[in-house]
C-alpha cells in the first residue's frame, strides 16, 4: 500500500510539473494578440484554427455550466458525511482520515481556482454577458475532473455492492468525458485551456489519492 502511495505521489508530481511547463509554454510560444480586445494568446495558431473550426455554441456552454452543479453536489455529499461524523464523534480527529483528506483536497482545488481567477493567464475567446473572463485553466473542467473521480474513489471504499460501484464508475467516466468535450465544443475556451485543466486536475487527484494511501498505511 505504501509503495503504491509513493508511486501515485511520484506520478502526481510529474503531472504537476507537466502542468507548470505547459503554463509557461503557452506564455512564450507563438504568442499573438488574437484574444478579446487584442489580448495575447500563446500557441495562437493552433488555438485560433480550432476555435474557428469549432465555432461558438452557447447552448452547449449553458448546459455544461449548469451540469457543473453536479460536481458541487458531490462535494456537498461528502461534506455532509464529514459533518455528520464530526457531530456524532465530537472530535475532528475522529472523522475518517480519507474524508479529512478529501476536505483538504477540495480546499486546494478551490484555492487553485481563485489563484487563476485573480491572475488570469488567458481570457476566453468570446465575451460572456459582455465581460472578459479568465479562461485558463477551464474552471468547469477543473472542477469536474477534480471532484468526479473522488466519487468513484470513495465508492470503492464505502460501497459494498459491486453493481453500484460499476454504475458509479460508468457514470463518472461518461459524465466527465461529456463535460470535457462539451466545454471544448462550446467554443468558450481555447484548446490550451482545456489541456491545462486536464493536467492540473489529474495531478491534484493523483496526489490526493497518494496521500490517502500513505496515511492509511501509517494508520495500519
Amino acid at each position: 500500500m505504501k509503495r503504491n502511495g509513493k508511486s501515485h505521489l511520484f506520478l502526481g508530481g510529474m503531472l504537476l510539473a507537466a502542468f507548470v511547463n505547459w503554463t509557461l509554454l503557452i506564455q512564450i510560444v507563438d504568442v499573438q494578440p488574437i484574444g478579446q480586445n487584442g489580448t495575447d494568446i500563446g500557441l495562437a495558431t493552433i488555438n485560433n484554427w480550432l476555435h474557428q473550426w469549432i465555432g461558438v455554441h452557447m447552448p452547449i456552454y449553458i448546459i455544461t455550466d449548469w451540469l457543473g452543479l453536479v460536481a458541487i453536489f458531490v462535494c456537498m455529499i461528502f461534506a455532509g458525511i464529514g459533518f455528520g461524523q464530526l457531530v456524532k464523534r465530537r472530535s475532528l480527529l475522529k472523522v475518517d482520515y480519507d474524508i479529512l483528506c478529501l476536505g483538504i483536497y477540495y480546499i486546494i482545488v478551490i484555492f487553485c481556482y481563485l489563484i487563476f481567477e485573480m491572475f488570469p493567464i488567458n481570457y476566453r475567446p468570446v465575451l460572456i454577458d459582455g465581460f472578459m473572463e479568465a479562461s485558463y485553466p477551464s474552471s468547469t473542467t477543473l472542477l469536474v475532473l477534480c471532484v468526479m473521480p473522488t466519487l468513484m474513489e470513495q465508492a470503492e471504499r464505502r460501497v459494498g455492492s459491486w453493481r453500484i460501484k460499476r454504475v458509479l464508475r460508468v457514470f463518472v467516466i461518461c459524465f466527465s468525458a461529456f463535460m470535457v468535450w462539451g466545454r471544448l465544443l462550446s467554443g468558450v475556451h481555447w484548446v490550451t485551456d482545456i489541456v491545462g485543466s486536464i493536467l492540473l486536475s489529474t495531478s491534484l487527484f493523483t496526489i490526493y489519492k497518494a496521500v490517502v494511501l500513505l496515511v492509511k498505511k501509517d494508520k495500519n
